[in-house]
């Protein structure tokens, strides 16, 4: 028999003396190191347990007549030693064992370090880059980066958030994209992992949030030849990624992890890179790449011949408006501190609710179809909109027929749909100062604070009694919004979801300084509760976090509520249930089509939130409204306060 001791072998106990029957194989693991323990004509045995053949694991097949049989292939091995059969040469490493009083022992030797890798230089790339998590699910064509960022999660570098579906680590990596105008990435194994982070990677941009896809991929030598979960993923992700890349045995590595960062930041896309099996583990001792000097600032001023045509053309305006998109989110300062100058209203779209309080004197909430009556009061009634990093949505309702002065970063939205009177390029922030600075002392407007005032009073009094009707059907949206805007943090992060709650959410939410994000172009059902994991990722548990959704969107991702269980998000969801998509009930009615297909079968949802380790509530009377969603935000974890909603009051 050959020798199956080695120099320098230390003894791990793997098994109990009664734990394998004879003829029996089973796998054990000591470390890092996997093996296939045998009992055999009362002798024990220790393999590798990776075949040399095709690397099956030799723990989980059989002994026949005398030989371990790979469960794979076939091959046979000497169960003790693991040498083939007479005329073959390739044998699994063997180890010495030894029985004793207290267990079966194996000797080993040292586990050797691991070396640097080629993954190892993407991971510590894209930290340098402020990538700080990563949502995703590991798989067998992923392991190696995966392993790397394990050990870039053991340095405190990054947090890992395995997810129970991509499409959900998508939409959350999207999300926090949106919240912080930063990095986050998603990642998945070749072929359907790959395929299901798609959804969230066109909402993130469609929406020009920052994001970045990591896919494996199976290995170069059965690539193109039909192998198992071999995809042309360069083809797949061609439309949705700006920037995508397999990097290769040869590639500059860290560069390409580099260029997919800066691409996604810069042009708020999508940055993907595909990783072959075999070049994840493959050594590298190259520097990871860095941020600094990689980038310029985005804070573009524009010629000072067009502030002075604009700020001309709003001092001979009466009643110009201001309208902020989500391009404006992180600029609203300068903004609202210019519309403070002026007294002039200002309105958002809906992505961008939120960007400036309902109670600020001159905000009038959301514009277009989930918008307020105040918000298209003064569209109507303005002579100049001044429109700031929006996008012109049909949704939104920006009159093409007044006059505009637009202002965006990007010169493909200037004029996208029609002309614009003053299509200004340039940071929206930074326009906004000089539109101040260099405003006239003598002009036509009016401060419009007290019609503002007006207005909001008028509304609030609609809201008010809209709260009070009650039906037998459920509770209605006026009151569910009027207690969420009572109880939820002036600071929380906020994710909607698609459908008539969100229309719902626009029009009777009150905002103060909550962030909220959603599937704004894509609108895209299901959102809410992923987009929610990844605003707790970004906020941790320093801000309330809500997602709002209808029992159409939260089935979709029902499961991440179990995520959000196994690493503490203290998210609360409030959960609109009408079993049914209403939303399509209602636009199926309004083309005078008989209601069909959209009834809804729906657990009992906060019965299965504490099934899943988390609380849950149900609200069927308006009397109960407001201690339930006390209740449901003052727990510390994940919460679903359900909601039986009148699908027509809405």
């Amino acid at each position: 028999m050959p020798d199956c001791s080695h120099p320098e072998t230390t003894w791990h106990k793997v098994a109990e003396l009664d734990e394998l029957p004879e003829g029996r194989v089973k796998t054990v693991t000591v470390g890092r190191q996997w093996l296939a323990l045998t009992h055999y004509e009362g002798q024990y045995g220790a393999l590798d347990n990776h075949c040399p053949h095709q690397g099956g694991p030799l723990g989980e097949g059989s002994i026949e007549k005398g030989w371990l049989r790979c469960p794979w292939h076939g091959y046979d091995y000497n169960p003790l030693d693991g040498q083939p059969p007479q005329g073959f040469d390739d044998a699994p490493p063997c180890f010495k064992t030894e029985v004793r009083e207290d267990g079966i022992y194996v000797a080993l030797p040292p586990q050797p370090e691991q070396p640097r890798t080629v993954s190892d230089v993407l991971v510590e790339t894209m930290v340098n880059w402020g990538v700080t998590h990563v949502f995703g699910m590991v798989g067998h064509s992923n392991l190696g980066f995966a392993d790397a960022m394990r050990q870039a999660e053991d340095r405190g570098d990054l947090t890992f958030i395995g997810i129970r579906h991509e499409g959900a680590a998508s939409f959350a990596a999207s999300a926090y994209g949106k919240l912080t105008g930063e990095l986050a990435a998603c990642f998945g194994i070749a072929g359907p992992g790959s395929t299901n982070l798609m959804t969230g990677l066109y909402d993130a941009k469609v929406d020009r949030a920052p994001i970045l896809a990591i896919s494996g991929q199976v290995a170069s030598s059965v690539k193109g030849k039909g192998a198992f979960q071999d995809l042309d993923l360069e083809s797949a992700f061609d439309d949705v990624a700006r920037y995508s890349e397999s990097v290769l045995a040869a590639s500059d590595h860290a560069e390409l992890m580099a260029k997919a960062c800066k691409t996604a930041i810069q042009a708020r896309d999508v940055g993907h890179l595909m990783l072959p099996d075999e070049v994840q583990l493959q050594e590298s001792d190259a520097e990871p790449g860095v941020r600094v000097g990689r980038e310029g600032s985005l804070e573009v001023a524009p010629p000072q011949h067009v502030i002075d045509q604009a700020v001309e053309r709003i001092a001979e305006a009466e009643r110009p408006l201001f309208i902020v998109g989500a391009g404006a989110r992180h600029d609203m300062a300068a903004i609202i501190q210019c519309a403070e100058s002026m007294g002039a209203p200002v309105v958002t779209t809906f992505k961008a609710k939120g960007q400036i309080p309902d109670s600020h004197p001159l905000g009038c909430g959301v514009l277009g179809r989930s918008g307020t009556p105040v918000a298209s009061w003064f569209m109507n009634e303005a002579d100049l909109l001044i429109v700031l990093g929006a996008s012109f949505s049909n949704h939104t309702g920006i009159a093409d027929y007044k006059p505009i002065i637009q202002v965006d970063y990007d010169p493909e939205a200037l004029g996208r749909f029609h002309p614009v009177d003053i299509p200004i390029l340039g940071h929206v922030g930074v326009t906004a100062r000089m539109i101040e600075e260099n405003m006239p002392a003598e002009h036509n407007f009016k401060d419009l604070r007290d019609e503002v005032a007006e207005r909001w009073r008028i509304w609030r009094d609609e809201k008010g009694a809209r709260s009070k009707d009650v039906t037998e059907d459920g509770i209605n949206a006026a009151a569910l919004f009027g207690s969420l805007s009572r109880m939820a943090a002036a600071d929380a992060a906020m994710a909607v979801d698609v459908g008539n709650n969100t229309y719902s959410f626009g029009r009777y939410f009150e905002v103060e300084q909550q962030s909220i994000v959603m599937s704004g172009y894509l609108g895209s059902i299901g959102f809410a509760f992923p987009a929610a994991m990844g605003l707790w990722a970004a906020v941790g548990n320093d801000r309330q976090v809500i997602a709002v959704a209808g029992d159409g969107g939260f089935g979709q991702y029902a499961m991440e509520f179990t995520t959000a269980v196994k690493y503490g998000m203290n998210i609360t969801l409030i959960l609109m249930v009408n079993d049914e998509l209403g939303k399509i009930s209602k636009e199926q009615r309004g083309i005078a089509l008989d209601v069909w297909q959209t009834s809804l079968q729906n657990p009992d949802f906060a019965a299965f939130a504490e099934n899943c380790g988390g609380f849950g509530v149900r609200v069927n009377h308006l009397s109960e409204l407001d201690d339930a969603i006390r209740a449901g935000l003052d727990y510390d974890g994940p919460a679903i306060v359900e909601v039986d909603v009148d699908a027509l009051l809405v």
